[in-house]
């Protein structure tokens, strides 16, 4: 008997199902009654549902429909209801002058009152009209705009993007307020579509990349999309690589500066970020902030980070390589040293390494997962005593402590949080092939890196650009900054369709350079 029951109520479901599938097909009806009765079934097992009816001036009927928590009922009840309840209107004008809200459009197929109620806009049904009108109410909970809190920022703007995807939009046009600035909407996901927004500048931008973003977007079928991240992984070029080949960024002046050198931008709605594309390695290690400070001061910064980024990959290898295998080389004062400190430390020096790197990575990740103040707690005083307790109990030796921290502090030099991840998973491979072969291993993971480096492309573009092929004046602007009066052309590697930047001639002696 039970089983009978399940099944009765699995066909239920599946005829109910059914009916609804083949009622979003169809249009709307006449009669008010039925119109309110196919919602409650299109809607059924939904309490956010809300009908309410009433009576328009004139007598007819009339019933306006919402989600609960997605609009603003204040809006509803001032620029809706009181203007339909007592303002004078007849059948040729009502559609224009009723409502008091400034989104308005007639729509008559279910599937689109369906999207349009579960997208926070309300529904006018009126007895004996064939068209609903949607209007747009939205009033869900949202934040405001605050500091992003993973890209900081010294002197640049605090603005960083929220949840909605208009807001996000606006911030970008404050930024570049030109009609040149387009935007392509589409909306991806089998079973909650999640709206896109495209942007990019139209006498700027290589063409072939928007129409690549479109039909790599248009390509997907999941149900749907949930974060900026999740986007970049689908339309990736390649998803078997530790190196991001989009850039996932919160600050509103980053996409501004990206959309004026010829690339475009994805804002996904929900998500308090945006995906920029296409990218090559060396911009990774660019931030906005190079730009607000004097040329020579970011240039050195920039040397600092890729050089950080040899030492956050290859200083544990190294050290593994020269102890197992090349201990000759180090000069003997400092070897002695060595010897000294490694003499009752039992493992060799790879289990060393990555007892020491894998405890490093716990203590990262859970001063991430945290509250802050317990996260800096955890961070600083379980490493100090943690690889204070290491040492002293003869698990490893001091020098491996300076090596981990050294390299620690390397990969956080590095200013994109998903680049600087890949570092960290490459660091893992590169201590075991030197423990396996030494300097050799080391110079055949090099080969490696290079040669997967130069293989890789963003959106078609080559991901090792500028050197691979060969920009000479896009250097300019990649290892270190040259002053601005210099940066007048734009990156060949997205191939704009305007080369030369717009500028202001420099006055040198009261005459124009």
């Amino acid at each position: 008997m039970v089983i009978f029951r399940q099944w009765l109520r699995g066909r239920r479901s599946f005829f109910s199902q059914t009916q609804a599938d083949s009622l979003l097909n169809s249009t709307i009806s006449s009669t008010l009654s039925m119109n309110l009765q196919q919602l409650s079934m299109l809607f059924s097992g939904i309490p956010e549902l809300t009908k309410r009816t009433f009576s328009l001036k004139t007598g007819q009927k009339a019933a306006i429909v919402y989600m609960d928590g997605l609009v603003d009922k204040t809006s509803i009840n001032t620029d809706i209801l009181r203007p339909l309840m007592f303002h004078e209107w007849n059948e040729k004008d009502f559609w224009e002058s009723s409502v008091s809200i400034g989104s308005v459009k007639k729509i008559e197929k279910w599937v689109d009152i369906e999207q349009a109620l579960l997208n926070g806009k309300s529904i006018l049904l009126i007895d004996k009209q064939i068209v609903a009108l949607e209007i747009d109410t939205p009033g869900w909970p949202q934040r405001s705009i605050e500091e992003p809190s993973v890209e900081s920022s010294l002197k640049g703007s605090h603005q960083g993007f929220t949840e909605t995807a208009s807001q996000n939009i606006a911030l970008i046009r404050r930024y570049i307020s030109s009609r040149e600035l387009k935007i392509k909407e589409c909306t991806i996901g089998l079973r909650s579509g999640t709206k896109l927004s495209i942007l990019y500048l139209a006498d700027v931008v290589n063409e072939d990349v928007i129409r690549e973003i479109e039909s790599r977007i248009h390509s997907l079928r999941i149900d749907t999309v949930l974060s900026t991240g999740e986007l970049a992984e689908l339309i990736e070029d390649n998803s078997y690589t530790p190196f991001p080949q989009l850039r996932v960024t919160e600050r509103p002046d980053t996409v501004a500066h990206e959309l004026l050198k010829g690339r475009a931008a994805v804002v996904v709605d929900r998500s308090p970020s945006v995906l920029i594309g296409p990218m090559n390695f060396s911009s990774f290690f660019h931030v906005i902030d190079d730009y607000n400070v004097r040329w020579i001061l970011a240039s050195f910064i920039r040397l600092l980070r890729f050089v950080a980024f040899f030492i956050a990959i290859f200083t544990p290898s190294i050290y593994i390589a020269m102890i197992s295998f090349h201990y000759e080389v180090i000069p003997l004062k400092l070897l002695l040293t060595l010897e000294q400190s490694r003499e009752k430390i039992p493992f060799p020096p790879l289990l060393e390494a990555m007892f020491m790197e894998l405890v490093l990575e716990m203590l990262r990740e859970a001063g991430i997962r945290l509250p802050a103040p317990v996260g800096q707690t955890v961070g600083v005083v379980g490493g100090i005593i943690i690889g204070q307790a290491a040492v002293q109990a003869g698990l490893v030796s001091n020098v491996m402590v300076i090596v981990v921290a050294v390299t620690a502090v390397a990969s956080f030099i590095i200013p994109d949080l998903e680049m600087a991840g890949g570092i960290r998973i490459i660091r893992f491979p590169m201590m075991i092939i030197s423990s396996l072969f030494g300097l050799i291993g080391i110079v055949l993971g090099m080969m490696i890196i290079s040669i997967h480096l130069l293989s890789l492309e963003s959106l078609g573009s080559p991901y090792s650009s500028p050197l691979s092929p060969l920009h000479v004046s896009d250097l300019k602007d990649t290892f270190i900054r040259l002053p601005q009066r210099f940066l007048n052309k734009r990156p060949l590697s997205v191939k704009p369709q305007q080369l030369k930047r717009s500028r202001t001639p420099r006055k040198v002696g009261g005459k124009n350079e």
